[in-house]
């Protein structure tokens, strides 16, 4: 009987199981080392936009989805004072009739459950924490902190923005700090049942900041995340608490209806904001990289867990195409990715400015221009992300095998 290749996974968050779904669907035999003793994934939510959600729908998760997400209807961006839209799109059914999957607002632990029943908990390794590599004949030894190891035939680091694995392959970097942190936190949507808040994405424009909220869990939490400028917060961290006094002085004068999702909330946790500059390389011998670790990305068009997902189906579609030689399956993988995340990386920055302009006459021609576009020329505004959206991952891999 021939073995089937075993893949090891560095890192056992979205992208980690995603790959390792894809894999052991294609026949391979994956295994993940996630250095947290269990997995207890941030009280978060996350944007599943259609490029993801039909992924995950190509990977049997479709229905769990479905079950556990909102679909928001549509999107609406407004004036940080006033409330007044700036514009709106819709995402529901339109998501849906020109994409052919829907868009979902999710919690990152019903996420993690969606993908952990389809894979099962065999290929789950827990307080594993994968500190370096030894690349041997046919083969990679994965090493873990606690002196032991694991044999492979390659490695995938998917461990994060602070990778190990991509520090072993190419020495240390620096990610770039952006100058802003978040704050994030999570509500019981029955404390805030008398605002009336529609199921929809909403973000909230104003000077030098910006606050999105969106209900996840089936409707019974909401979520938000408030970006602010700082000088002084540099740590990349999901699990440090700040305070409900400190975001609502960054807020002061804001509308009132964010003043009261501040208030009804019991725990805020800030993190700073950073990424990286596209780098050249993703892999070297039987080692490549995956999601944040190759290519960190600011979360202003919301596509971190997206892309590492799109990572997954195409570098288990590149292995597949060259069994038994990985060295060309992870050029072709980096070939096919590279570009689009790059794309992704830059168009997530230069976001940043958009939505943070504070001088009273760049807000208002860019407000004018927006609710022009959204009254005379409303298909612009509904079809900005198509290149976005409506990208099919796997489908790209299986046309680059023609090619």
């Amino acid at each position: 009987m021939v073995s089937r290749p075993r893949i090891l996974i560095a890192g056992g968050g979205i992208g980690g199981l995603a790959a390792a779904l894809a894999l052991q669907r294609a026949g391979f035999e994956p295994r993940v080392f996630e250095q947290a003793p269990r997995l207890q994934p941030v009280g978060a939510g996350i944007q599943l936009s259609p490029n993801a959600t039909r992924t995950l729908v190509q990977l049997g998760c479709g229905e769990a989805l479905r079950d556990v997400a909102v679909a928001p209807g549509s999107l609406h961006v407004k004036s940080w004072r006033t409330g007044r839209n700036i514009f709106s799109t819709p995402l529901g059914t339109r998501c849906l009739q020109d994409y052919g999957a829907p868009y979902y607002h999710v919690h990152r632990a019903d996420l993690h459950a969606v993908l952990l029943k389809e894979l099962g908990p065999e290929p789950l390794h827990l307080g594993a924490r994968c500190t370096g590599f030894v690349e041997e004949e046919g083969g990679v030894r994965v090493e873990l902190e606690d002196g032991s190891h694991a044999w492979g035939d390659m490695l995938i680091g998917a461990d994060g923005i602070h990778s190990s694995i991509r520090t072993a392959a190419f020495g240390p970097e620096q990610p770039r700090f952006s100058g802003y942190m978040a704050f994030r936190a999570v509500l019981p949507a029955e404390r805030i049942q008398g605002l009336r808040l529609q199921r929809d994405l909403t973000s909230w424009w104003g000077p030098g900041r910006h606050f999105v909220h969106y209900f996840i869990s089936g409707g019974r939490q909401l979520n938000y995340v408030a970006v602010v400028p700082t000088r002084t917060w540099h740590l990349e961290s999901w699990s440090v608490e700040g305070s409900r006094e400190e975001l609502l002085s960054e807020f002061q004068g804001w509308h009132p209806v964010l003043q009261e999702l501040i208030r009804a909330t019991d725990r805020v946790f800030k993190w700073a904001l950073y990424d990286r500059d596209p780098l050249p390389r993703w892999s070297r011998g039987r080692v490549t990289l995956l999601g944040d670790a190759a290519h960190p990305m600011l979360p202003f068009q919301a596509q971190g867990g997206a892309q590492a997902i799109e990572d997954a189906v195409v570098l288990t579609s590149c292995l597949t195409r060259h069994a038994g030689r990985p060295q060309e399956a992870l050029e072709e993988y980096e070939r096919l990715r590279k570009p689009r995340t790059h794309q992704v990386q830059m168009t997530s920055r230069g976001s940043a400015q958009l939505f943070h302009l504070d001088r009273p006459l760049q807000v208002l021609k860019r407000n004018t221009r927006l609710r022009l576009t959204q009254r005379f020329r409303p298909d612009v505004l509904a079809h900005r992300m198509d290149w976005l959206y409506e990208h099919d991952a796997l489908a790209e891999a299986e046309r680059f095998r023609g090619l």
